[in-house]
């Protein structure tokens, strides 16, 4: 004979037989919830820090290259000031007129430097090798005497600002 504990499942209530089945169903999709709200929640937060890297990095570069679009405008400014002191004769000058290309050196010594406190770094690649990402090859030259695709001749200095390109340096190039 049985005893009362020892109800096997068939002889038990239906009522309880389907309760236990709800609450282990119930209990099964409450963690498949709670795992799935946790994926989510981990999936947000992971979210969350990629964008705030993100706007941190953009905040860094805007400061870093903010100036990129004003320093291209001084470049022009620069490359006048090389101009003029290139285009005067150095002999046989004047008081005045040797005081005023001093005062042009003078102006094209600073803008310099102040551009290179702001990180614009001037290229002047002369004799140094091709670099398309830096240079701009605007012909070759034959029989220079120098080993094919080096720069030897540079046109217009290129500039930088940190680690990008502001202007290519616009050059000459040894042919083989």
């Amino acid at each position: 004979m049985q005893d009362d504990n020892e109800l096997n499942d068939q002889d038990r209530p239906p009522e309880e037989f389907t309760g236990d089945v709800d609450a282990a169903e119930r209990l099964a999709a409450t963690e498949a919830e709670l795992a799935a709200t946790k994926d989510k929640l981990l999936r947000a937060l992971a979210e969350h820090e990629n964008l705030r890297k993100r706007a941190q990095r953009e905040r860094d570069e805007a400061g870093k290259y903010a100036a990129a679009n004003f320093a291209r405008d001084m470049l022009n400014v620069s490359d006048n000031l090389s101009r003029a002191l290139a285009s005067a004769p150095a002999e046989n000058l004047d008081e005045p007129t040797r005081n005023l290309l001093m005062g042009v050196a003078a102006t094209e010594r600073e803008l310099q430097a102040a551009l290179e406190r702001h990180g614009i770094k001037r290229l002047d690649p002369q004799g140094e090798r091709f670099d398309h990402n830096f240079h701009q090859a605007m012909f070759e030259v034959e029989n220079s005497g120098q080993p094919p695709g080096t720069v030897v001749q540079v046109l217009q200095p290129g500039y930088v600002i940190h680690d990008r390109l502001l202007r290519p340096a616009m050059v000459g190039v040894a042919k083989g």
